[in-house]
């Protein structure tokens, strides 16, 4: 099997065990590309994106060096959730997607935790 389609399985893997333990909970949702990195809380049950922050946001790019490293991940984590808690937002489920939780990962987690969002 290539990269790609263990990458897949890997996600449908975690996102199928996220649907059984959730209990309903809405899911920050992770995206980490080569120079940015994404996150958005989703209502899986509406199929509707609550809120979402990036690294390509104005305010974020003037303050960061880079996207792509750790101190992005967590500008991007208090981001996202400062924005959670002004909806009212307070649990959610992580879904790393098919990331292993470290580095930016991790940074990003942690700082939402930080940020007062239960993950």
């Amino acid at each position: 099997m290539d990269v790609r389609a263990l990458r897949e399985r890997r996600k449908r893997r975690l996102r199928f065990s996220l649907r059984q333990k959730s209990g309903g909970r809405l899911r920050l949702s992770v995206f980490r590309s080569q120079k940015q990195i994404y996150a958005q809380i989703i209502d899986d049950m509406r199929g509707v994106t609550l809120c979402a922050a990036s690294t390509l946001e104005k305010a974020l790019r003037e303050k960061l060096r880079t996207g792509a490293d750790r101190e992005a991940a967590a500008a991007v984590g208090a981001l996202i959730a400062e924005r959670a808690r002004a909806l009212g937002i307070e649990k959610v489920v992580f879904d790393r997607g098919a990331y292993l939780y470290h580095g930016r990962v991790k940074a990003l987690a942690d700082a939402a935790r930080a940020g007062g969002l239960g993950v």
